[in-house]
């Protein structure tokens, strides 16, 4: 009897020493607390409405590009963007819009020839605080700094130089002829698999957390790098507007998920090893498919 009963309890024991199934990527999310997600402030949201009235949403980056960024907001401030059209539409690459006739008088107080904020030096507060998501592709490092993909290698002199990513949906400043590097005024952001080479050759300024589906599902234009080749082609912008200038009430409130928090490094952690409905986890991520999460936060 006794030989029965121990063979009787061994599945029960079995099952109680099986490990616990891995968490998927959204339950990780579901499981975080108001802790690990920051706020968009209404100052680094653009609403850009089209003339059919689809809404584009994109957060700024004024930590990684101050310049280019003001210039941004006061030419928003100034509805300079209103009624500048949408002129490029390249498969797998970009959408790009701003004034196609190039004749536009910029408002006072716009900085023509803004420095190049392609890259900046990765001190030590950086480095502690990046999340390494990516080795050896097109950077040594590539991963998550202040909630923004960021790659870093070391430059000639030692010092460890960072750059934003081209990730899908990244906002970037069209430009000329070096040295011209944009004023802000011409904005594409991307629509295809990561187009990396632009990485530190263009001023990145923030990325599309809302409504890309009104971007990406435009028809491509037939001309040269995708260009629109007349005016009935093109997409009118009615407006764009910061966030900060509406009323407090009317203002779309986001958060990011914190990439300085464990629920994101265990969040990459899975996005790298998928289960359940995955045969064979890949056991690692691009910096760009890790998927950030950005949500809606509830009105106060």
């Amino acid at each position: 009897m006794k030989q029965l009963a121990l063979i009787a309890a061994a599945p029960l024991l079995l099952a109680m020493q099986a490990p616990e199934t891995p968490q998927s990527p959204a339950e990780i999310v579901a499981a975080t607390t108001e802790e690990d997600w920051r706020p968009i402030l209404p100052e680094n949201l653009l609403i850009m409405t089209l003339g059919d009235g689809g809404e584009v949403l994109i957060e700024l980056a004024p930590g990684f590009a101050p310049i280019h960024v003001a210039n941004i907001r006061r030419l928003a401030r100034e509805g300079w963007y209103d009624g500048i059209s949408i002129n490029r539409v390249q498969d797998n690459y970009v959408v790009q819009w701003g004034d196609a006739s190039g004749n536009k008088p910029l408002p006072e107080g716009i900085e023509r020839d803004p420095p190049e904020e392609y890259d900046f030096a990765m001190g030590d507060t950086y480095l502690a605080e990046f999340v390494n998501v990516q080795d050896g592709h097109y950077e040594q490092y590539s991963g998550y700094l202040s909630g923004w993909p960021v790659g870093h290698s070391p430059r000639e002199d030692g010092v460890r130089s960072g750059t934003l990513v081209h990730c899908y949906g990244m906002v970037g400043v069209g430009r000329g002829d070096n040295p011209d590097t944009g004023t802000g005024a011409e904005l594409y952001t991307v629509i295809g698999h990561a187009p990396r080479h632009l990485d530190r050759n263009i001023a990145l300024v923030g990325r599309v957390i809302e409504g890309i589906e009104h971007l990406s599902s435009l028809p491509r234009g037939t001309g040269p790098l995708g260009f629109y080749e007349g005016p009935g082609e093109r997409v009118p912008i009615a407006s764009v507007r910061l966030a900060s200038e509406l009323e407090e009430a009317a203002q779309p409130r986001f958060e990011v998920m914190r990439t300085d928090s464990a629920a994101f490094r265990a969040y990459v952690d899975a996005r790298a090893n998928r289960t359940g409905w995955f045969i064979r986890p890949a056991g690692a991520v691009d910096v760009c498919n890790v998927n950030l999460p950005i949500r809606r936060a509830a009105a106060d």
